[in-house]
């Protein structure tokens, strides 16, 4: 039993491990963007992009806080292991950033292949690892851990898109074009719905459709491709209510949509999640309980408050405020990623901002409003903040592709 002194002590020596850290790369960034003329700004492209890797590495910090405070009443939230996965993602991140990222905008049938081969990983005999009722995981040989590639594919397919995207220079001519690249992109949004894994799937294809977008569709062409969405799913939703008509949606997936629809509806059955989260979010009030306080985690009545519900906890915790400065550093680590793909001019590392700036807004809005009752639950994490290595390797390495495009601006730009 941990006692409030020792409690006390960990929280003290984590806040000490984490202001050093930030203390030490706030030095190396100072020194990277020393200089003036012209001189100091063939260095500062050389060096790293601090309006957006400021806010990443804090929001890092503040998930390790909250993390390290789930797993005092979490046994699953592994602490450690947490901090393995910032160390991992850290270290790829900053390969990312020395690796020129234009020389994927040529290798759009590779990244393809990529695509697919990371999808069907988990289907693999010996290597697939189920949770939750998916298959979703692949375990890694000779150490205990697991790994969700459908994560690692997020990265891949951003890099898809936005290869094929360039090719058009900003304006997609012919109406066989557009549906060629909204063919391709859902090879990868099918072979996720096989896990199956309709949260990722969701990233995947908003990410690629944003992508499309900035490549220079034609407005008719997007909303008539919406409307069909629209309809699609209204026909699904009706056949998986339907005594006697096929049910493409599983069981869970369809009360979630009814709770969405009607956050009353059961509240001690298919509605309870959704009940627990507004709780634990209202009960923080202003200022939060305070780190290890928030009882409706410890207490076991919210689920998964760790990973998919993580918001919920963190607003039990630290309050109105703690999530407003949560929402702060998202918003001052997304714009400064728009910003830059308004300033860069070669379209691939363009579009290629554009799908991690996507990427990162969706899972914020999904993750923050399934908490709060304006989105469906699914099971998608909270970027940096959510406990799970597969997500914080991936989220890091989109840092270091945000790095890599500011890193080889050409000096003329």
């Amino acid at each position: 039993m941990t006692t409030r002194a020792g409690t006390g002590n960990m929280g003290a020596a984590l806040g000490s491990i984490l202001s050093g850290v930030l203390e030490g790369l706030g030095g190396v960034l100072s020194k990277s963007s020393r200089g003036s003329g012209a001189g100091a700004s063939s260095r500062r492209r050389a060096g790293f992009y601090r309006l957006q890797l400021v806010p990443a590495l804090l929001l890092v910090a503040y998930g390790a806080l909250v993390i390290w405070s789930a797993s005092l009443t979490i046994p699953e939230a592994s602490f450690p292991r947490h901090l393995l996965g910032i160390g991992i993602g850290l270290g790829g991140a900053f390969a990312m950033w020395r690796y020129d990222y234009r020389i994927f905008a040529n290798m759009s049938r590779a990244l393809l292949v990529a695509d697919i081969v990371l999808m069907l990983l988990p289907m693999v005999p010996g290597l697939s690892w189920s949770a939750k009722g998916a298959t979703g995981w692949v375990k890694i040989p000779f150490i205990p851990m697991t790994f969700q590639p459908s994560e690692l594919a997020k990265l891949v397919t951003i890099y898809l898109m936005s290869s094929l995207g360039a090719e058009y220079n900003g304006r997609i001519e012919t109406l066989r074009d557009y549906v060629k690249l909204c063919a391709i992109l859902t090879v990868p949004f099918l072979l996720i719905l096989l896990q199956p894994d309709l949260g990722t799937g969701l990233i995947v294809l908003v990410v690629g459709a944003s992508i499309i977008i900035c490549s220079g569709a034609r407005r008719s062409w997007v909303l008539v491709t919406v409307a069909g969405i629209v309809a699609f799913s209204a026909l699904v939703i009706a056949m998986s209510m339907t005594e006697g008509m096929p049910h493409p949606l599983k069981t869970y997936q369809l009360n979630r949509l009814i709770v969405f629809a009607d956050s009353s509806v059961d509240p001690s059955g298919v509605g309870y999640n959704l009940q627990q989260a507004k709780i634990a979010v209202g009960s923080g009030g202003l200022l939060g309980k305070g780190i290890g306080n928030a009882t409706q985690a410890a207490s076991g009545f919210l689920p998964e408050a760790h990973t998919d519900f993580i918001f919920a906890l963190l607003a039990e915790e630290f309050g109105f405020v703690g999530s407003v400065a949560l929402l702060g550093l998202y918003a001052l680590m997304i714009f400064p990623t728009i910003i830059l793909a308004q300033r860069v001019e070669a379209p691939f590392g363009k579009l290629v901002l554009v799908g991690v700036a996507t990427m990162w807004s969706f899972q914020l809005l999904q993750n923050v409003g399934m908490c709060i009752g304006i989105m469906p639950i699914t099971g998608i994490p909270l970027p940096f903040i959510s406990f799970g290595s597969s997500s914080m390797v991936t989220q890091l390495l989109a840092v270091g592709m945000v790095q890599s495009v500011w890193h080889h601006i050409p000096k003329a730009a």
